[in-house]
């Protein structure tokens, strides 16, 4: 049995989307802009580790490990680049060989796994994307849930959490907005 004390020391599991107002969380349908690209510098900042899935960890290293070719993006992105580069990554996927890019692949029980990276010391995880959420949702392991909500109707798209097979109460903790009308909601689950 654990204390209140000991469930305290695990590392948090954070998860963080851009989203569409129509639910879209397609990253060609969301705009880049400045205050987003500092705003996922801090969440990064937040943790010790991400967390990805395979299509995530691909997108995500196609996009951000250096080199990146010169004038290929603005300034403002370079912060955000530096740090997903340099931090720590685990890989769920059953179908990559090896990984590289600082990272090492997670197989095998995803819910024993995920529960003995939270076990370890430090200021917690990050997770993004769709399917590999979905399956941590499912599994009660995710303490925190950031969505950024853009202003725009994409009319296409993946969408989040489909097939979920139960309700996830969530209770709001903060809210920010952007210049550009986005809006960042934080939510913990109501336990």
């Amino acid at each position: 049995m654990t204390t209140g004390d000991e469930a305290s020391e695990t590392r948090p599991l954070r998860y963080s989307i851009n989203v569409t107002l129509d639910g879209c969380c397609d990253h060609l349908a969301i705009p880049p802009d400045e205050d987003l690209h500092r705003h996922h510098t801090e969440n990064l900042n937040r943790a010790d580790a991400l967390l990805f899935g395979r299509v995530m960890y691909e997108m995500m290293e196609a996009a951000w490990r250096p080199p990146a070719p010169t004038g290929s993006r603005p300034d403002w992105m370079e912060p955000f680049a530096q740090t997903i580069n340099a931090a720590k990554k685990y890989v769920v996927s059953s179908t990559l060989e090896r990984v590289d890019w600082n990272a090492e692949l997670v197989r095998g029980d995803l819910g024993k796994a995920v529960q003995q990276l939270k076990q370890e010391s430090g200021k917690g995880l990050f997770v993004s994307g769709v399917q590999l959420p979905l399956a941590l949702a499912e599994l009660g392991l995710i303490d925190e849930y950031e969505f950024v909500v853009q202003p725009r109707i994409a009319g296409h798209g993946p969408t989040l959490f489909a097939g979920l097979s139960k309700y996830v109460d969530l209770k709001l903790v903060s809210r920010l907005e952007f210049a550009s009308g986005a809006v960042v909601m934080r939510y913990e689950p109501r336990r």
